[in-house]
């Protein structure tokens, strides 16, 4: 599939993180596969990160990952014409059937898929329950699932929070790739997701000791509350699973 548009659209982010100087750190670089289908699970705290979990993939072989997104996203009359040129895979939550045949066929044909398990940003930046999504599209592919975990990037823009410049300046992001997930072990759809949603808690919570600690004076809404932080108390109770 010719990318005629996805690697200046790379290259447009790439200019921007710089710009605003932020330290992206990526670890786990060596489980980015060189070739073959995957699923690339990845938590949802910010705006930026369809364009951050990319970037190891990218560096590690120029590999593009098509993100599922809401259908809304492609209307937007500057987003919709990039997404569709990058062959990102739209959404719709009332009708998931076509999207999901469009996600399997990438699958299939060598191609890495983004999934957002939680399908919205978590106000808590703790991982909110798992939609079965990614174990249901693995074990029907026999593609391993690639945990992702970003890590900083609510700081610079999240919902509820703009963008400002000055204290977006020089914010560290981490991004952690795990070990993948191999299909065999998600054969059973809920127990699957179970081992996802695990595997997941673990990376976030070593990402999480690992960042640096907020000034004692600092603002701390980006913080989760039991990390002594100021955001909203983590979700409970099963996802719906409605449009996974």
């Amino acid at each position: 599939m010719a990318d005629y548009v996805y690697q200046p659209v790379v290259g447009v982010a790439k200019g921007l993180f710089a710009g605003l100087r932020l330290r992206i750190d990526i670890q786990g670089i060596e489980h980015v596969p060189r070739s073959g289908g995957a699923i690339v699970l990845i938590n949802h705290v910010s705006y930026l990160d369809f364009a951050l979990a990319g970037l190891p993939f990218w560096q590690a072989g120029r590999r593009p990952v098509r993100f599922l997104a809401k259908k809304e996203v492609f209307s937007h009359r500057v987003g919709g014409p990039l997404m569709r040129g990058m062959h990102h895979i739209p959404v719709d939550r009332k009708a998931g059937a076509a999207s999901l045949r469009e996600a399997l066929t990438a699958l299939r044909a060598g191609e890495l898929v983004g999934i957002f398990p939680e399908a919205t940003i978590s106000p808590s930046y703790c991982l909110a329950p798992f939609k079965s999504g990614a174990a249901r599209m693995a074990t029907g592919t026999k593609v391993p699932v690639i945990p992702l975990i970003i890590w900083g990037s609510q700081r610079v823009l999240t919902k509820g929070h703009p963008l400002r410049l000055r204290e977006a300046i020089g914010t560290p992001i981490t991004i952690t790739v795990g070990a993948p997930v191999p299909p065999a072990d998600l054969a059973d759809w809920q127990a699957g997701t179970d081992v996802l949603h695990k595997v997941m808690v673990d990376l976030l919570d070593t990402a999480q000791r690992r960042y640096p600690r907020p000034a004692p004076d600092a603002p701390d809404w980006w913080q989760p509350a039991h990390l002594g932080g100021s955001a909203p108390p983590a979700p409970s109770g099963p996802a719906d699973d409605d449009a996974r």
